[in-house]
Formats: structure tokens, sequence, C-alpha cells
């Protein structure tokens, strides 16, 4: 009786712990849907922004970079929050900061090349529409696709090849009518120029997606939350004091007032979408994270190309930007490429558990009735 009464106390035990691991791939879910929303809303409304301070009398390329990571501190919110529970559940020997030395120097240097990218990026943006810009970010998948095969060993499917082509013939597309687009005054040079700026900033956050993802396989410690967003406050600290530098030299900080008081749109104005560019980029840049967090820097990839046409279309209902039969075709076979994907990961996905579900074995219930001693 004592031995049936044990087995029964462990089966119960076992329920709980089922119960428990249900209710953390819940708050998992939670997490990562939070993380694909901001990532979507930075998306679809920094291009927007940048280009909107561009077209009404903007001229500030490392202003522009700048504000894309200012907003750094907005993370301290969560990371406080975070702390204090943990102080609420250790005690006094709950760590103010959970990075150790590693993760600390790979993502200043993460930080010093998103840095990089955010100028490139506001250089393109500064020459470009926003709906020739954000077809040419889309092949970032690309990009992100093949370094990922290389940094994280993520696995390629005929369905992501396809992917990868369709989107790369949509930049191609693109590039052989580039002069159709071109803003009115603006030089051969300076659009090739932004168009080449674009393409790569596509390339190096393409490689900058996959090398966060391998930072957090090669730490030391456990990968939380709370720790991504520690991360996460370093890299955009670092991205923004490589911009601060570049201002510096560029004298942007003291041509700030100038050019509010010229702006088109009035200095108040001015002011309200520096400070709403550097808001949303947050939005942007922790969203990223998060979902490299929850999921893959590829996966990562693939809501920032979804979103891309929301973003062309808002560019031509906001700015009547023109939108040239090559820009349809390019955006037809971006869409093309995004379907390919996903229909290649739920087929993928459907396999897998099909697979998993072969492998659990199903227990009789008189094997279940013989292994609590009943008759």
């Amino acid at each position: 009786m004592r031995e049936i009464e044990n087995r029964s106390e462990s089966f119960v035990m076992a329920e709980m712990e089922t119960t428990e691991a249900s209710g953390g791939k819940t708050r998992k879910r939670l997490l990562f849907a939070l993380n694909c929303a901001m990532l979507s809303v930075g998306t679809g409304g920094s291009p927007l922004l940048l280009r909107l301070y561009f077209i009404h009398g903007g001229a500030r390329v490392w202003l522009s970079s700048w504000l894309q990571t200012v907003g750094w501190p907005i993370t301290v919110v969560p990371l406080a929050v975070a702390y204090f529970r943990r102080r609420s559940a250790k005690g006094p020997s709950a760590h103010l900061v959970l990075m150790d030395p590693f993760l600390f120097a790979a993502s200043a240097v993460i930080g010093i090349l998103t840095g990089l990218v955010n100028y490139l990026y506001a250089y393109g943006l500064a020459r470009l529409p926003v709906s020739t810009s954000s077809l040419l970010i889309g092949t970032q998948l690309a990009f992100t696709a093949g370094f990922a095969l290389l940094l994280v060993k993520q696995r390629f499917t005929s369905y992501l090849i396809n992917s990868i082509f369709l989107l790369t013939i949509g930049a191609g597309v693109l590039a052989m009518h580039t002069n159709s687009d071109r803003p009115a005054g603006e030089s051969d040079g300076a659009y090739y120029a932004g168009f080449f700026m674009t393409l790569g900033a596509a390339a190096l956050y393409g490689f900058v997606l996959p090398l966060l993802e391998l930072t957090y396989k090669k730490a030391k410690q456990a990968i939380t939350y709370s720790l991504v967003l520690e991360i996460q406050l370093v890299m955009c600290f670092f991205a923004t004091a490589f911009c601060t530098v570049g201002m510096l030299v560029n004298k942007d900080f003291q041509a700030i007032p100038r050019e509010a008081r010229n702006y088109e749109l009035g200095e108040a104005r001015y002011y309200v979408v520096l400070m709403w560019t550097a808001i949303i980029c947050q939005f942007f840049f922790l969203g990223a994270v998060g979902v490299i967090f929850c999921a893959s820097s590829l996966f990562s990839g693939i809501i920032i190309a979804v979103f891309l046409p929301v973003t062309e279309i808002l560019a031509v209902i906001c700015f009547q930007e023109k939108f040239q039969a090559e820009k349809g075709v390019s955006l037809a076979l971006s869409l093309w490429g995004f379907a390919s994907y996903f229909y290649g990961e739920l087929k993928l996905a459907k396999k897998e558990k099909e697979a998993r579900a072969e492998q659990k074995q199903v227990i009789p219930p008189e094997t279940q009735m013989h292994q609590f001693g009943l008759p």
C-alpha cells in the first residue's frame, strides 16, 4: 500500500511539472508575440520617420544615424523591473548586472558594427525614396540566411534557397531601372551612392543578426530575457557612441538648433520627429534581439522582410512616392520569396511534429495500472 502511495505521489509530481512547463511555454509565446509586435512597428515606422526628417529639410546623416539607437535608456525601465523581481526572490544576493566580461565585449563589438549599419542605412534613406530603400533592405534576408549558415549552421531548405533567389532577383530588377525614381535635383552619383550604401547596410545587418545568435550560443552563462535586455543596452550604447563621434566631427550638435528653425514643418515638430524616431527605432532593436532569443536570427530577418512591403505602401500614401512597374515586379518577387519561406517552414514544422508524435510511446492502461501496483 505504501508503494502505491509513493507511485501516486510521483505521478502527481510529474503532472505538476507538466503543468509548470505548459505555463512556461505560454509565457515564452507571449514574450515572442510582444517582440514580434515591437519588431513589426519598428520595421514599418522607423524608415518613414527617418525619411520624413530628410524630405522636410533635415540633412544630417550622422544625426539620423545617432537617432536610431539613442533611445537605449528606455531599456533601463524593464531591466530595473527585472532586478527588483530578482531581489524580491533572492534577497540581497541578487546580482544587479548579469552580463559577464565575454558577453560585454561581444556586445560592444556588435554595437559598433550596428552603428556602422545605422550610418549606411541613414545615408541611403537621405538619397532614396522609402519604397526603393525598403525593397533593397529586403535583400537582408538573403544575407542573414547566408551568414546564419556559416556562423550558426542554420539549416537550408529548397524553399529557403528559392526565397533567397527571388529576393535577389527583385533587387536586381530595381538596380536596372534606377533612373525612374531618382528624386528631383539629385545627381546620378549621389543616387547610386545611396543605392549601394543601402545594399551595404542590408549585407552588414545580415551579418550582425547571426553574429548575435552566435554570441548567445557561445555564452558561458544561461541566456535569460533579462540578460538579452542587458546585451541590447550595451549594443545600443556603443552604437550611439560610434555615431556620437561622427556627429562631433561633423559638428551636428551645433547645427541642430539652426536646422530646427529652418525645418519646413516647424521647429516644435522638428523635435517631435527626432523624439519619435528614437523611440520607434528602439522598438526595432528591442524586437530584433527578443525574436533572436525566442526563435532565431533568420526568423528575425524574415519578420523584417515581411513588413517591408507595408512600409512601401505607406511611403506611397504618405509621401506620394512613385510606384513604377519595376517596383511592382520587385514587390511581387519579394512577396513570392516570403511566401516560399513560410510555406517551407510550415511543412518542416509539420514534419517535425509528426516525427515527435511517432516517437512517443503510448503506454497501455494495463501497464499504467501495473506500474502503480494495481491488479
